[in-house]
């Protein structure tokens, strides 16, 4: 039987806390390791609990969000940790390109579905990126346009010429079979590509390696041939 997941609720509203946890409670996989009203208390959670999933509000006090989530990373490395789901009010949220840099897995609106967030848990759980809803790839096109591609220290020059080329077709929004079917390989070789160019750039997960694709300069925003299309999880 495999075991549920372990999630973490971060956010200074009471009523957020509790809304989320019980929401949450109500599904047999998962379980509500613990809240947490502020960043701070977040990193300590995750230092003295076992969570694999932490909802995490950007804005907050004491420690907000983004910095809460670039420690949780660091202190877990190199091992994966928690993986990081942003909770935020607005769609186009500034802050939520730094949450992604710095270590996030993905984002949600606070109104969220319960069908979707479940979806969400249990997709960031399993190891992949969630980009969703749709304005996810656009936020990241939009703020990787503001940032020089020479910040960004990837060393793309460690992947061989068909991962690059891999990496480019995971910004674009393909899933690994679409991705298979332009390569004309099977999704297991696909599989494999994605597996080692993550590891060979330490990126957590495929969310990362979008904005890795945008910062380095591999994809410039607003050249890719499926811009109108969400980015899928695996």
């Amino acid at each position: 039987m495999t075991a549920p997941t372990r999630i973490a609720v971060v956010d200074d509203q009471e009523v957020v806390r509790a809304g989320f946890g019980a929401l949450l409670g109500t599904q047999p996989d998962f379980v509500v390791a613990g809240t947490a009203a502020d960043g701070s208390e977040a990193v300590r959670l995750c230092r003295d609990v076992s969570v694999d999933v932490v909802l995490m509000d950007v804005r907050m006090p004491v420690l907000d969000g983004i910095e809460a989530t670039r420690r949780i990373v660091a202190e877990s490395a190199p091992a994966p940790g928690p993986r990081i789901l942003m909770l935020t009010t607005f769609d186009l949220d500034e802050h939520v390109y730094d949450a992604l840099a710095a270590g996030a897995s993905g984002f949600l609106l606070k109104d969220v579905t319960a069908e979707r967030l479940f979806d969400a848990v249990r997709v960031i759980a399993s190891g992949g990126g969630l980009l969703a809803p749709t304005v996810t790839r656009r936020l990241i096109a939009e703020f990787a346009r503001l940032r020089p591609a020479a910040e960004s220290g990837v060393p793309l020059g460690s992947l061989t010429p068909r991962e690059v080329e891999v990496l480019r077709l995971i910004a674009e929004g393909l899933s690994n079979p679409e991705i298979a079917s332009r390569l004309v390989v099977s999704e297991e070789t696909v599989k494999t590509h994605v597996s080692r160019l993550l590891g060979k750039l330490g990126l957590r997960d495929r969310t990362q390696a979008v904005i890795a694709a945008y910062e380095s300069g591999l994809v410039i925003p607003g050249t890719t041939r499926r811009n109108s299309q969400p980015m899928r999880p695996l």
